[in-house]
């Protein structure tokens, strides 16, 4: 199952860039025998609209173009539910045995996802209760993909 991350807002600090490359590389690697990867990672601007409503529709339409094709979205939202380790990579687990072939996660910029987005997305995952900054909000979502692969091939990373 092919993995796309897209995301309104660019890392720009090094060090959060840097771990996400060290996760998906491993992700590369320990996704191979569960079918998981490749891993993409689009980045989108965010928008210059006027008001709160038009900077999230406009985000909306760009992180929908960027999801093309995938059989499976889910939109990182605050009100979403929220999984164990566990329990997320079984659902991905499953999806992939059930032939999804890309699964889009789709994380919105600091207004939030836009009604299209949360409309058409398959599932909307919280990531926990605690406000996040996108950067990190995107390290921990790439170090729990990779998390759910160890655990589907029962590598020892994973100690619950």
């Amino acid at each position: 199952m092919r993995l796309i991350i897209a995301a309104v807002g660019k890392l720009k600090d090094a060090e959060e860039r840097g771990i996400c490359e060290r996760y998906a590389k491993r992700l590369a690697v320990t996704g191979k025998p569960v079918g998981f990867g490749p891993l993409e990672i689009t980045e989108l601007n965010e928008s210059r609209a006027e008001t709160v409503d038009a900077r999230k529709a406009d985000e909306a339409q760009r992180l929908l173009k960027a999801a093309t094709g995938a059989t499976l979205k889910i939109a990182l939202d605050e009100n979403g539910r929220q999984f164990t380790s566990d329990a997320f990579a079984k659902l991905l687990g499953r999806h992939a045995d059930s032939g999804v072939k890309t699964c889009a996660l789709l994380i919105g910029g600091p207004d939030g996802h836009g009604a299209d987005v949360l409309g058409s997305a398959d599932i909307k995952l919280s990531l926990g209760s605690f406000t996040l900054p996108h950067g990190l909000a995107r390290v921990v979502l790439i170090e729990q993909l990779y998390r759910a692969a160890t655990i589907l091939t029962g590598h020892p990373y994973h100690r619950a």
